[in-house]
């Protein structure tokens, strides 16, 4: 009866992904990225995305994506007489799981996505002054978070809009949690 029933499943699950639509591609964009911090003043910084995407499926999709940035965020504070500013800077390899649905037609196919996002730090650099001096240290390599967003597929060309929300501590001592916007422009290869 096992047999039966692994046979009908792995049936099922060919017979899906036979029918499913596959596209592979590329994307960069553009991000702006803040990190919270209950005593800082904080700032927006500008940094970089830039990878691979895969799509499975129709109307409902599912998209695996691995892609670098760079993130970060600025600094300021004034409190008991002591001023400071300064910035940190990551180098990040982030793999994003969305699930996502698409309205439209081929050649123009309007697309909401949410899911899980997977960040690994590659390289930080920063300068936050003398008062903090080493908090730069105490960043964790490892963080999870989670992407909600809007896109548009014009032919092969595809743009996204998305916010990406920390759930995790980025630093346990000093910052809290990294969030930020997105816009990238990607182009389907097939």
């Amino acid at each position: 009866m096992k047999k039966y029933l692994l046979s009908v499943a792995l049936l099922i699950a060919v017979s899906i992904g036979a029918k499913a639509q596959v596209s592979l591609g590329v994307k960069g964009g553009v991000n702006f990225s803040k990190i919270s911090s209950d005593n800082l003043k904080n700032s927006t910084l500008t940094g970089y995305q830039a990878g691979l995407f895969a799509r499975v499926g129709n109307s409902l999709y599912f998209q695996p994506e691995l892609y670098l940035s760079g993130t970060g965020g600025k600094f300021e504070s004034s409190e008991n007489n002591q001023n400071f500013s300064g910035k940190v800077r990551f180098t990040n390899l982030n793999v994003p799981l969305l699930i996502g649905k698409s309205f439209g037609e081929k050649d123009l196919n309007f697309r909401v996505m949410a899911g899980p996002i997977y960040t690994y730090q590659l390289d930080k650099s920063g300068s936050l002054g003398d008062n903090i001096n080493g908090a730069v240290d105490n960043f964790n390599k490892s963080n999870i978070g989670y992407q909600v967003g809007a896109g548009v597929d014009i032919g092969s060309i595809t743009a996204d809009l998305r916010y990406e929300g920390g759930l995790t501590k980025i630093s346990d001592s000093f910052a809290k949690r990294q969030n930020l916007w997105a816009l990238s422009v990607g182009f389907k290869i097939f």
